[in-house]
């Protein structure tokens, strides 16, 4: 049997190392660092990272934070098993003690979860970077990229629901997505969260937004806030600006309100 090919990855600047597989499956970028940077504790932590792929998101939280204990959840053996290599990467030994790998369906109810490892109101924060495509756009023929980028049904409903169950009381949600999936977001926090504070991503100045930052508070009762957009790039230029360039290579953490 081939080997699948890879590549190991630096990210904030070489501060740790990620093993991804090439040109199959998915590959963290910026959308995960940006959602790890959501994420701030002063005391120890515990976080999930749902849907953690090879873990991008869920190391650049205990690389940044040596508060943080993590635990990847992700579903598929192979990527599961991309995380736990890069863990045993010498370049991650400073906080891999600290993270951990759980191959489990974030979906399932009750005991069957937490007979998964995923047990309730066990964690500080969960962080989320789900599918974000329409399962009926899926036309790649690649089986892990198509898990990775293609949304079922309720998806929102049915990851915020578990992050509802499993989180402490006070607990923060924290997830990255499309701005098209607002709504759905909003409805699956119903009343297990409040205090939702969403960030529109834009690429410059002027114009529309490819992400959306959103964090939530379980059982809070504060109004949604709609906060000032963060701009990736100053006009004319492709360099990021120093606001997102710090929280995309884990030197500061993009605080609520």
């Amino acid at each position: 049997m081939t080997a699948m090919p890879e590549t190991v990855d630096a990210f904030h600047r070489g501060r740790f190392h990620l093993i991804q597989p090439l040109g199959q499956g998915h590959r963290s970028g910026m959308d995960a660092m940006l959602l790890a940077s959501l994420v701030s504790c002063r005391d120890r932590c515990r976080v999930a990272d749902f849907g953690a792929g090879a873990g991008a998101a869920g190391m650049a939280v205990a690389s940044r934070l040596e508060e943080a204990d993590v635990l990847l959840v992700e579903r598929s053996a192979v990527m599961a098993g991309f995380a736990r290599r890069s863990l045993a990467l010498p370049q991650n030994a400073y906080f891999a003690s600290r993270v951990s790998v759980l191959e489990a369906d974030v979906s399932l109810n009750g005991k069957a979860r937490a007979a998964a490892g995923l047990p309730d109101d066990a964690f500080d924060h969960v962080i989320m970077n789900p599918p974000f495509n329409d399962a009926a756009d899926r036309k790649t023929p690649d089986s892990l990229k198509a898990e990775a980028h293609a949304m079922t049904d309720d998806l929102f409903e049915a990851w915020i629901k578990t992050a509802g169950a499993i989180m402490k009381p006070g607990g923060q949600l924290s997830l990255i997505a499309r701005p098209e999936s607002i709504a759905e977001i909003i409805a699956a926090c119903g009343r297990r969260f409040g205090g939702i504070e969403i960030t529109p991503l834009l690429p410059r100045a002027g114009e529309n937004a490819v992400r959306i930052l959103v964090t939530a508070i379980k059982q809070s009762r504060k109004r949604l806030a709609l906060r000032a957009p963060l701009i990736m790039h100053d006009e004319g230029t492709h360099r990021f600006s120093p606001e997102v360039d710090d929280l995309n290579n884990g030197r500061a953490a993009y605080r609520r309100r």
